[in-house]
């Protein structure tokens, strides 16, 4: 049985003929605005692929260090996950994820961060990736330099477990007290299935969330107009860069050349 939920898919993920080589590190991106965002800063450019209608996939032109590769953007865990193995397929090791996520706990308001350690999956992906845990946590070397940029940068931000649906539209009262009550901090569409993905693939992943609307009064509480939103954001997705290129890691596992 343990040989039949190990075995290769009949569609496997594959290198297309004429898809880039990537180098092994990657910003996957679900936050359109910060997709673009970032490409704009970093002067990356749009390059063609055997996916490219199903998300967008941005390349640094950069020759004397490491580059990174922009990706996305992507929407729930069936998406993600597609972009994600193909990225692998073409050379990801390291991913970093910039997402949004809604927040079950008073202390979490509309644009603070989120550090996932692990997921709870509600979503019907991550099962068909056998993993060593139930639920993969992120990996522990990538949160360290994550953690290391963000005091650095005296930005305050929370650390701990999320929650992964598929279904947005039954988030319920019941689940969120539920969820709450175990200390679960958010909410989002894709940490589980990446997670898993990430663990059973051997690639190292983590992620930056920002809360982009609140649950914990089981009501909804949106955010996207909110001006702390967008600025977060925007400060999100810069300090991710800082971690590509961050110079105080003994290790050098994000950003070094191989």
């Amino acid at each position: 049985m343990a040989e039949k939920e190990h075995s290769d898919g009949i569609i496997r993920p594959r290198k297309g003929k004429g898809d880039p080589h990537l180098g092994p590190d990657v910003l996957m991106v679900m936050i359109p605005s910060e997709l673009r965002f970032l490409a704009q800063k970093t002067g990356a450019t749009k390059t063609a692929f055997s996916e490219m209608r199903l998300y967008d996939m941005y390349r640094m032109q950069e020759k004397k260090e490491a580059s990174v590769t922009l990706a996305g953007p992507f929407i729930g865990a069936p998406h993600a996950v597609m972009g994600m193995e193909k990225l692998i397929a073409m050379g990801a090791e390291r991913i970093l994820v910039l997402g949004w996520c809604g927040s079950l706990q008073p202390s979490l308001k509309v644009g603070d961060l989120v550090v996932p350690t692990h997921a709870v999956s509600e979503e019907g992906t991550s099962k068909h990736y056998p993993t060593a845990s139930k639920n993969p946590p992120s990996d522990a070397a990538l949160n360290r330099i994550l953690e290391t940029v963000l005091k650095e940068k005296k930005t305050p931000f929370t650390k701990g477990p999320i929650w992964t649906t598929d279904a947005i539209y039954r988030e319920t009262p019941e689940k969120v007290t539920a969820y709450r009550q175990q200390n679960i901090l958010a909410v989002e569409m894709e940490i589980s299935a990446l997670l898993a993905v990430s663990s059973f693939r051997s690639v190292q992943m983590a992620a930056l969330l920002v809360v982009s609307d609140e649950l914990f009064e089981l009501k909804w509480n949106p955010g996207f107009s909110n001006s702390r939103l967008k600025k977060s954001s925007r400060a999100a997705a810069e300090l991710l860069l800082e971690v590509h290129k961050h110079p105080a890691r003994p290790e050098r596992l994000f950003g070094e050349m191989k």
